[in-house]
């Protein structure tokens, strides 16, 4: 596996990360021991950068990963996030970027992952009531206590990534980065090589959409979340679901598969990106890892370019409220 350095902090992970999110949360029933095994694979195969948080779940995630993590914590990066808050009941709440709250949620993400630093620690949405420098200054204090190594932000504006690098450096911008989600192409990644700040890209498969894998909405489950995604309904299904079979005749063509494909041109974008796909199963991690070997030449980029150019998926990425959250 390639490394990737984030920001300009020294910071070096896996060029394909691992998202861990679904191993407990919103994509339909879970299975611990499956994901276990898929974490130690994980390791096995030198996807060594995880990420998770304290919503997922919620709470259960991290401990998931605390399990894995324990014997071999040092060989991994550690990616979690706080400020989205859920009740007990998985309710949510709101968002809290409040001095305080940055200090309780820290201790109690290092409580349930089990380790006495986090490598990289995300606000994982801007909390609108409290201004970006009291909460990047909290988690500042977080780095003197040795308690986190690195800062990093969550679907952040280009203005407050520049506000916040002015109290501490921002290792890295975690956004949705993929061929359906280009927005952040404008302004945002701009903003991050201005300022050196790696970029982290979630859903870089699309939830699982650019896969290839999901051909009706009945493919997922009855509690998955995305069956109320805009992207997941009606006609913006099926208008998606032709991008993606379009997306699959390039990929025959180069002897990948679609989600190779589709990570493959996320690398391609700059060797500050680094994509975390999200997965339960070993076979699916393998696919996603072997992305790090295909080469794209400039003439099959421009023709994955001219399939799904900036704004060609069909919806919103979230839900009208979760959208107002979003590059703030």
């Amino acid at each position: 596996m390639q490394t990737r350095e984030l920001g300009r902090s020294g910071l070096r992970v896996s060029a394909i990360g691992l998202g861990c999110m679904g191993m407990s949360d919103f994509y339909g029933p879970h299975d611990e021991a499956q994901s276990l095994a898929t974490l130690r694979h994980a390791l096995d195969s030198g996807v060594l950068f995880w990420d998770t948080a304290d919503i997922y779940g919620p709470a259960t995630n991290e401990r998931l990963v605390g399990r894995a993590l324990a014997g071999v914590r040092d060989r991994v990066v550690l990616a979690t996030k706080f400020g989205i808050v859920r009740d007990t009941a998985g309710a949510f709440i709101g968002v809290n970027g409040k001095p305080e709250y940055v200090r309780e949620a820290c201790d109690a993400s290092l409580k349930r992952l089990g380790v006495a630093h986090i490598d990289l620690y995300y606000q994982h949405r801007v909390d609108p009531e409290t201004p970006i420098e009291e909460t990047v200054g909290a988690m500042a204090r977080l780095v003197e206590q040795g308690k986190v190594r690195h800062l990093g932000l969550s679907e952040a504006s280009a203005d407050t990534l520049r506000r916040a690098s002015k109290v501490h450096p921002i290792t890295a911008l975690q956004t949705e980065y993929s061929l359906w989600s280009r927005d952040v192409e404008s302004d945002i990644l701009p903003a991050c090589r201005e300022l050196r700040i790696g970029l982290v890209a979630y859903s870089p498969l699309g939830r699982g959409f650019l896969s290839g894998q999901i051909k009706t909405v009945e493919d997922l489950a009855e509690d998955d979340w995305r069956r109320d995604n805009p992207r997941f309904q009606g006609e913006n299904f099926a208008k998606n679901l032709e991008l993606v079979e379009r997306l699959q005749e390039i990929a025959n063509e180069k002897s990948c598969t679609p989600a190779q494909l589709a990570l493959a041109w996320l690398l391609a974008q700059g060797n500050d990106i680094v994509p975390i796909p999200g997965t339960r199963r070993v076979e699916r991690l393998d696919e996603n890892a072997g992305a790090v070997e295909i080469a794209l030449s400039a003439q099959e980029l421009a023709a994955i370019d001219a399939v799904m150019p900036q704004d060609a998926a069909a919806g919103m990425r979230y839900a009208e409220a979760a959208m107002q959250l979003l590059n703030a």
